[in-house]
């Protein structure tokens, strides 16, 4: 954990970050068969993030890792289970990849065009492509969402091509996490 700067100091006088570092030492110092995490990544820079997702990686081979955690990018990171809690009360239980499938997301396309100016005619068309079922404009970028069972983006693709749409982003979303808990606890907060 990088704790060799601060070994003769105390912990009152260290940063938010190395305070955190020397909470998970104590943690796995003793090498528990089951760990338990709330927010461990909470007030480190990227690259600490980086080395203590690794760790958490390399340790879940053989212990069992129970993160709680309100930063949804953490559980896309390490965790190969969640379960989403509200008031007391289990309402998802799932791999990150099975939750970001009940997002309306998954499977969606954004655009986002170079000549913005073209983005009502290119819905429209868009728009009447069997695979979509609808679309929706958020700043300047352009979210198709695919009928079920469908994937829109090879017909989108092809059209943006056909019609000669310069593309400034092009983009097949897995679904949000974010939105999927939303909606799975009615946007209360858990």
């Amino acid at each position: 954990l990088h704790l060799e700067k601060v070994l003769d100091q105390t912990i009152d006088t260290l940063s938010k970050g190395y305070r955190r570092r020397v909470g998970l030492a104590q943690a796995i110092l003793h090498d528990p068969p089951v760990l338990i995490l709330d927010e461990p990544t909470d007030g480190l820079d990227p690259n600490q993030k980086h080395e203590v997702r690794e760790l958490i990686a390399r340790m879940a081979a053989d212990k069992i890792i129970v993160i709680s955690t309100h930063l949804l990018e953490e559980v896309e990171a390490v965790c190969n289970r969640a379960i989403i809690i509200a008031h007391g009360r289990i309402l998802a239980d799932d791999t990150p990849r099975g939750l970001e499938a009940r997002s309306k997301f998954h499977n969606a396309v954004s655009l986002k065009f170079t000549d913005a100016q073209i983005l009502p005619t290119a819905r429209k068309a868009i728009e009447t492509l069997p695979e979509v079922e609808s679309t929706e404009v958020d700043s300047g970028r352009l979210t198709a969402f695919p009928k079920p069972g469908k994937l829109p983006l090879g017909a989108i693709n092809g059209l943006a091509e056909k019609q000669g749409w310069a593309l400034e982003e092009l983009e097949l979303e897995a679904g949000r996490l974010d939105e999927v808990f939303r909606t799975i606890t009615g946007g209360a907060a858990a």
